[in-house]
């Protein structure tokens, strides 16, 4: 059976490398997409084809940024439904049961199946284990095959929405912990109070300190990704939990390191300099 892969970035080349080292034909599609981007689905043994090919593959995995997710999934169904076929979808984004809910909308019931699946972890390196990509509604177990080309693929009790939920959960823990170190770090910058700052997370945090030590700086190149994720994260909390805010202050955090990226990373130069000075 084809597999078809949407969107080789970091991620989604990364999957697709492993299911093709375990005997998986990959089919992507990269039409608009940058060199760079075509260069490294190439070197993952993905096939580039059409959207009408794609629509023909037995199952389809959308791993996209999460604010592309609906738009990728209406791409996909209206090529399904010009070939008048029958398949299975899983959607692997960081998106809110909600926006799951409108994928699976989007498909109908004349497009075949819809999985909703999360992914946790980062992208499969050769020789390692991971990540681990979550998945609900597969009642027919139509993600078998995953687990049988290399994956670890781990089921979640319930309907479409579970594994969205999860990783919103997920995210929400992990990234806001990497949001909030960030925010406080720059605020101690700007205030004088780095340096002592630094010194107590050492002295009676060290493992905070050593996961935001690791986990801001790989955070950089991501940030432009984070902001629809953490959008997603205060949808899937709601408008009546208070908590909701948080996460729309995170996606404005992570915008604001994302404009940093784009204009010469001098914020990101200060949170460096600070974990290598102390």
């Amino acid at each position: 059976m084809d597999i078809a892969v949407i969107g080789a970035g970091a991620m989604g080349s990364a999957i697709a490398r492993r299911l093709v080292e375990n005997g998986a034909k990959v089919l992507t599609y990269l039409e608009g997409r940058s060199p760079a981007t075509i260069e490294r689905a190439k070197a993952a043994g993905m096939e580039p084809v059409g959207l009408d090919v794609i629509a023909g593959a037995g199952l389809i995995l959308s791993i996209v940024p999460p604010a592309t997710a609906i738009s990728v999934a209406e791409q996909v169904a209206a090529a399904i439904r010009r070939r008048g076929l029958k398949t299975v979808f899983m959607d692997c984004n960081a998106i809110s049961p909600q926006t799951m809910m409108q994928v699976a909308a989007v498909f109908g019931d004349d497009c075949g199946v819809v999985l909703d699946g999360c992914i946790i972890g980062g992208p499969p390196k050769t020789g390692q284990k991971g990540p681990k990509l979550y998945v609900s509604g597969d009642e027919a177990n139509s993600s078998a095959v995953l687990s049988e080309r290399g994956l670890e693929v781990r089921r979640v009790d319930g309907a479409i929405g579970a594994a969205s939920a999860l990783k919103m959960c997920y995210a929400g823990i992990n990234k806001g912990v990497t949001g909030l170190g960030t925010a406080m770090l720059l605020a101690a910058i700007r205030s004088g109070a780095d340096e002592a700052l630094k010194r107590e997370l050492q002295d009676s945090q060290p493992d905070l300190d050593a996961k935001l030590v690791q986990g801001i700086p790989d955070m950089y190149p991501k940030a432009y990704r984070w902001v629809a994720e953490m959008e997603e994260i205060s949808e899937f909390l709601g408008k009546d939990d208070p908590a909701s805010l948080i996460f729309k202050g995170m996606a404005g955090l992570y915008r604001k390191m994302a404009e940093d990226q784009e204009g010469g990373g001098v914020l990101a130069e200060q949170l460096n300099g600070l974990n290598k000075g102390i």
